[in-house]
């Protein structure tokens, strides 16, 4: 790291860290999933939710007056298993759903991908091990971490996959893997629909994650005087970074969670 680099963003962090405790009904939050919340893995199904976590989301929510949710790139029903029994508000496949309350059901925002693409991509899988194909209604994913000597022919398969769909969708690159998803639809749509719910609606909107599809979402925080927070891993190093990875994510929202609860606590009578 460059030495003059680490107060900017000490600062921001900070800052944002002051902005919760100074009045928790001022700010929401936001949060990507995978390499965020939990370390990478090696597939999408072998990720591990780390020790802990689902009782800080849940301390949250009460501290936060349910200003929490999920933006991700998965399905919003794989992230209720993950975190089971807790459920969220939330954004899944880049802004596809969305959940308006936790008791609420998934909403689809856009038709399903066209059933072309998706048996193009899973003849796709078979053809190079080691591939996996996610398909995720609105989207879908095309993982190579196991094999990544196969990006070019990849990319190049789903560029030929979507000719007979010119500008209905696009391919997004992320961590060894790249996404089908509806034009004019992101994790920034996914927010800013979510942040004009009444319990997020005119709150400072804190934004953290860690992967390319995460900038859409930082651009609609920041453009609303909100926080866009960055997790290092493998698309932000750690010079550029708020978090050094999903572990200090973690233990930042439990000691945010800790404070918050000290705030609420009533006062002994004297």
């Amino acid at each position: 790291m460059t030495p003059e680099r680490i107060p900017q963003f000490s600062q921001r962090l900070s800052a944002c860290t002051s902005s919760i405790l100074a009045n928790r009904r001022s700010c929401a939050l936001f949060l990507d999933v995978d390499g965020t919340l939990l370390d990478l893995a090696a597939t999408p199904r072998s990720v591990r939710v780390p020790d802990g976590l689902i009782g800080i989301l849940q301390r949250l929510t009460v501290g936060l007056d349910g200003a929490i949710a999920v933006i991700s790139g998965r399905l919003i029903s794989e992230i209720d298993q993950l975190l089971a029994p807790l459920k969220l508000v939330a954004s899944g496949v880049h802004g596809t759903e969305l959940r308006r309350a936790p008791e609420r059901e998934i909403e689809r925002v856009t038709a399903a991908l066209p059933p072309d693409v998706v048996q193009s991509m899973r003849k796709l899988a078979l053809s190079i091990p080691g591939v996996i194909t996610e398909p995720k209604g609105a989207g879908l994913a095309v993982h190579y971490r196991l094999v990544p000597t196969a990006q070019q022919e990849i990319l190049v398969a789903l560029e030929a996959s979507l000719e007979a769909h010119a500008g209905a969708f696009e391919i997004l690159p992320g961590k060894r893997l790249f996404e089908i998803v509806p034009s004019g639809l992101s994790k920034g749509t996914g927010l800013a629909a979510l942040s004009a719910l009444p319990q997020f609606r005119d709150r400072i909107p804190i934004m953290i994650g860690d992967d390319i599809g995460d900038e859409a979402a930082f651009a609609v925080a920041e453009s609303r005087n909100g926080f866009a927070l960055r997790v290092a891993g493998e698309h932000y190093d750690e010079d550029e970074a708020d978090f050094a990875g999903p572990g200090a994510v973690v233990n930042w929202l439990d000691q945010l969670a800790r404070r918050l609860t000290r705030i609420e606590r009533p006062r002994a009578q004297p």
